[in-house]
């Protein structure tokens, strides 16, 4: 969170020296935290703000990393919004790269050039290499501001605790004896844990620990409300995070702690959707289909 913090100072002083837009080289397996991480801090912007890296390193043939850094450029120049984006290869070959917004993108393939994927939304735009073409595919984007405002606090006392089947719920009073303020849940389906957890998430709760509920899934949103367990887990303090990603719902809490204590507040802002890290329209065309009938492995 440090770094997150320097960052985001760091691009406001540059925004406000006239940059159209700003450009960070970032590693890719931490990438989508630090950018939800500025698009929380930076409130209001006079440019995009685009996080670039590569799946592959320079020294090889088929590194990624001049056409990523070179439509990086062109996004930060030429793009009409002003939020902070995430530019990767939108595919396997050297044809586009896709800009995600920072709050919906997620690293979804260990090697891939095309690894970073969109989810439960649709990217921004797609930018053409050779064409040095910037393609707008939506329209609903942070529109520009003509000034910078700049919040990065965080708070770093919180917890992504991932339920799996055995899980001890002794986990959630020893993380709160060690003084964690807040609890991301990724659960299981549409937003579940044992329901032996019941006691433990009440007891946090009752001691102003937010506990949030995201799910394993990635695609879709949690919906605690279809079974017993989601109820029961409701009615301990457990808050339904939409189809906020479990990592996006972890910064995001973060920030809000730093900023709020009261745990109603804490709810209301978690719930708040800021940068369009909260989608409430989900079409067939956010999920993704796999190659079922075209392909046959000899």
């Amino acid at each position: 969170p440090e770094y997150w913090v320097r960052i985001a100072n760091e691009v406001k002083i540059r925004l406000d020296k006239g940059a159209k837009g700003i450009v960070i080289a970032h590693g890719t397996d931490t990438m989508t935290y630090t950018a939800s991480a500025l698009a929380f801090s930076l409130k209001s912007l006079t440019g995009p703000v685009v996080l670039v890296g590569s799946q592959r390193s320079s020294d090889r043939p088929s590194s990624d990393a001049p056409i990523n850094l070179f439509t990086a450029v062109l996004v930060a120049k030429n793009a009409p919004f002003a939020e902070v984006v995430v530019n990767m290869h939108g595919e396997s070959s050297d044809t586009y790269t896709l800009v995600h917004r920072g709050v919906k993108v997620r690293k979804m393939h260990t090697s891939r050039r095309d690894a970073f994927q969109t989810i439960n939304d649709l990217p921004l735009a797609k930018v053409y290499y050779r064409e040095r073409k910037l393609e707008m595919l939506r329209e609903d984007y942070l529109k520009k501001s003509e000034t910078n405002e700049v919040d990065p606090k965080f708070e770093p006392s919180v917890f992504l605790l991932k339920y799996y089947p055995g899980l001890s719920p002794d986990i959630v009073d020893y993380l709160v004896s060690k003084g964690i303020k807040g609890i991301i849940i990724e659960g299981t389906g549409l937003g579940h844990t044992s329901s032996d957890f019941y006691e433990a998430f009440r007891r946090a709760t009752k001691d102003g620990v937010f506990v949030g509920m995201t799910s394993q899934c990635l695609f879709g949103r949690v919906n605690m409300n279809v079974y017993t367990t989601g109820r029961l887990l409701q009615d301990a303090g457990v808050v339904p995070l939409e189809d906020m990603l479990p990592e996006t719902a972890l910064v995001k809490l973060m920030w809000v702690l730093a900023h709020e204590k009261d745990l109603d507040k804490v709810k209301e802002l978690m719930l708040t959707n800021f940068v369009g890290e909260i989608n409430p329209i989900h079409i067939p065309e956010m999920y993704p289909r796999w190659y079922h009938d075209r392909i046959r492995l000899q």
